[in-house]
């Protein structure tokens, strides 16, 4: 059995090296195609170190561009992979440009295609990554879903054939690492354990618009009267708060350098509550058994705010929302026992045989 797996962003990369050593325990051959779309593949760090994250065997070096323009190339380099491999099945992870891709010309050679993370829905419906994701399950033939949610949006588009609840192989990997965390940056600010709030920004639509940005700081300021703040803060962020003359809303805030996906994990493991407008952290803070208020419209992880763990806020209430202080019970196996992976490769094992 040959197994194709198409990457081409560092999350992507990620979760195809944590499928890949149960390809390799079970003897399956898995060719690693990546399409060049993002990340420097030769970056070192704890990921490659402990994952042993292996070079590609191609690289479609598509490169930068417009979506149509990307997806195009890489569709044309892909299908010239695909003609020579002729592999037995397609892996295909989230849902970027690559993913898309990779879906619709597997699909068109008649190559099975498999999507990891599938049945994540989105508002609003037109942004890519919401086209990429819809477009990809509905010509995928074999659905692994991290979550139960993911499973029913799917039954509701009428996708209920070769739909598999596996849980979220990214939680596979925070168990993996989580005796490796390290509280470096927590030791050093000498902080107190469930008495900060971590901080990450850095969506388009919260700090490019100075409006907006000048308001979610000046909640963040106002909390910090309360609460210390820890701020990692993302280089776009920073350069729009200095663009925008917004400095003077960051004093009193504990303003940091970006820290290391350890150190990070470390902060969140012994803050009180994460505010965020990023996709992973949701989901980590979850998996540390913190809220995440979530400062965006919508969420790909509608299940963690269905079940009232993490919030939704926007410029207008963040500090409001924040600083409830309700307990809710936690929502144990949202996605999955940690060994996604696993459920992964023993679903395709039995497809192959049938």
């Amino acid at each position: 059995m040959k197994v194709l797996s198409l990457v081409g962003a560092r999350p992507q990369i990620i979760k195809e090296a944590v499928l890949h050593r149960r390809f390799k325990e079970k003897g399956i051959k898995e060719v690693l195609v990546h399409s060049g779309q993002h990340y420097d593949y030769n970056m070192s760090d704890v990921f490659f170190e402990v994952l042993q994250i292996r070079k590609p065997d191609y690289n479609l070096n598509v490169g930068s561009g417009t979506h149509g323009e990307m997806t195009g190339k890489i569709m044309i380099e892909f299908e010239k992979v695909l003609l020579k491999e002729r592999p037995d099945l397609v892996l295909v992870y989230g849902d970027t440009n690559t993913t898309l891709a990779g879906a619709l010309v597997s699909a068109k050679l008649k190559i099975p295609v498999a999507h990891v993370e599938a049945g994540i829905r989105q508002k609003p419906k037109d942004m890519p990554e919401e086209i990429n994701r819809v477009v990809t399950d509905h010509v995928s033939q074999i659905l692994f879903c991290p979550s139960e949610l993911a499973v029913e949006n799917l039954r509701k588009e009428g996708i209920t054939e070769g739909v598999y609840f596996t849980g979220d192989v990214m939680y596979d990997l925070f168990l993996e690492m989580e005796n490796r965390f390290r509280y470096d940056v927590f030791e050093e600010l000498n902080l107190k354990e469930n008495d900060y709030v971590l901080v990450t920004l850095h969506r388009d639509f919260n700090v490019d618009d100075p409006v907006k940005l000048k308001k979610i700081l000046s909640h963040l300021k106002e909390v910090s009267r309360e609460k210390r703040v820890v701020f990692p803060i993302h280089p776009r962020t920073k350069k729009r708060v200095k663009e925008f003359g917004l400095e003077g809303l960051l004093e009193g805030i504990e303003v940091i350098d970006p820290v290391d996906y350890l150190n990070l994990m470390g902060l969140v493991k012994k803050c009180w509550k994460v505010v965020t407008d990023s996709g992973g952290l949701q989901k980590e803070a979850y998996f540390a058994r913190k809220q995440a208020v979530v400062v965006m419209p919508d969420t790909g992880w509608r299940e963690l705010v269905e079940a009232g763990w993490n919030k939704l806020a926007s410029e207008e209430n963040l500090s409001d929302v924040l600083m409830q202080e309700d307990e809710p019970d936690y929502p144990d196996g949202l996605y999955g026992d940690g060994n996604a992976a696993g459920r992964i490769v023993e679903v395709i094992e039995r497809w192959y045989q049938t």
